[in-house]
């Protein structure tokens, strides 16, 4: 029997979301069905809202939440009751990627790709948006989408978690296995970008340089663990670099912004045999460049991270303890919190880079 649930649903491009009553399929093997306690809004959430990406509509977006196990279909090792954090990440964990550890890039096919659970009550299809389709206050996602969490955490730090907090992290230990000692660069100071900033501090990185226009994340970015912050339209980020490198420039170079003009920066604060790292997801069309003869003779590379490289099952939990144990910041990166009806209010301050992480929070005892 399907379940109804209420979900934000983009039917055009660059309009609001309307909140309407769909039917939320039962799960089918391998398949969970969570009740949605927290859902935080990425930026990625607002440019696929935007038609930035393209995709087919209608379709519900969201993919950073937090929440309880409901209902699992067969074959499924968890159980009604468990709280966990839900990602995008789906993988079977036998393709040669996933045996490689790379479950971002497995090369399997689910039901779920195919299928959406969604639909509306006269049974028009709507988009399981990024696999997920939390803007909901229920969901259906694979197994391999969900972590068991600590049941202390609040649902609302919990839900940054599953995207802002692994892809931040992530891209530092995992993708670029940034070294002690090393100098880091953070072009963007969003919330991906705080979280590599935060990364950076685990490594044990000497000299944390973090980057972006506004005061209060440059404030928040060295509470996280970053030495210098510099606003790069009235400061000379090249030049402070240099300064602190004696002129060998950056070991890593973290791109965690889509702005153009970070891409167009990267290559002259990064020193030899160092690496630029794409976090940020541009819009689609946007283009950097690159002077491979440079590239080659200073032994340099460029890096894409996507979610961070993490395999959830092994990272989710060595953060959640790094949390417990003070080490890792989730409560202060939620900005505000929102009801559903209140999504459009939300997503417009993360358009305009006034909120790190706005998060939706359902009330689950109302109605």
């Amino acid at each position: 029997m399907p379940t109804l649930v209420r979900a934000a649903v983009c039917r055009q491009f660059g309009t609001p979301l309307e909140i309407e009553e769909l039917a939320l399929a039962d799960p089918g093997p391998g398949e969970v069905q969570v009740r949605v306690d927290a859902v935080a809004i990425c930026h990625s959430d607002v440019s696929y809202a935007d038609g930035e990406w393209g995709g087919n509509l209608p379709a519900v977006w969201g993919h950073e939440a937090a929440g309880e196990i409901v209902a699992v279909g067969a074959g499924v090792g968890f159980e009604p009751g468990e709280r966990v954090v839900v990602t995008l990440i789906r993988s079977c964990g036998e393709c040669p990627r996933c045996r490689r550890g790379a479950e971002i890039a497995c090369s399997e096919s689910f039901p779920l790709d195919d299928t959406t659970p969604l639909t509306t009550a006269d049974g028009e299809p709507i988009g399981h948006g990024m696999g997920t389709a939390a803007f909901a206050d229920h969901v259906v996602v694979h197994a391999s989408q969900i972590v068991p969490i600590d049941a202390e955490i609040p649902s609302a730090s919990a839900s940054l978690l599953a995207c802002g907090v692994i892809t931040g992290v992530g891209a530092v230990l995992n993708t670029a296995a940034v070294v002690p000692g090393s100098t880091v660069v953070v072009l963007g100071c969003g919330g991906v970008g705080l979280n590599v900033v935060q990364g950076a501090a685990l490594a044990k990185a000497a000299t944390i340089i973090a980057s972006d226009p506004q005061p209060s994340k440059l404030d928040l970015a060295i509470h996280l663990g970053a030495t210098h912050s510099l606003d790069p339209s009235t400061e000379d980020l090249a030049q402070l670099v240099a300064d602190l490198t004696d002129g060998h420039m950056a070991d890593y170079v973290f791109i965690a912004t889509g702005a153009p003009a970070a891409l167009a920066s990267a290559d002259q604060l990064v020193g030899t045999m160092g690496a630029i790292v794409v976090v940020g997801m541009p819009a689609t069309g946007v283009a950097g460049h690159f002077d491979p003869g440079a590239l080659a003779a200073r032994n340099q590379r460029i890096l894409g991270s996507k979610m961070g490289t993490s395999v959830i099952a092994r990272d989710i939990p060595a953060l959640v303890a790094r949390y417990q144990d003070g080490k890792l910041e989730l409560d202060g990166l939620v900005s505000r919190t929102f009801s559903l009806e209140q999504i459009n209010d939300a997503m417009d301050e993360v358009r305009s880079g006034a909120a790190l992480r706005n998060v939706i929070v359902f009330d689950h005892q109302e109605g």
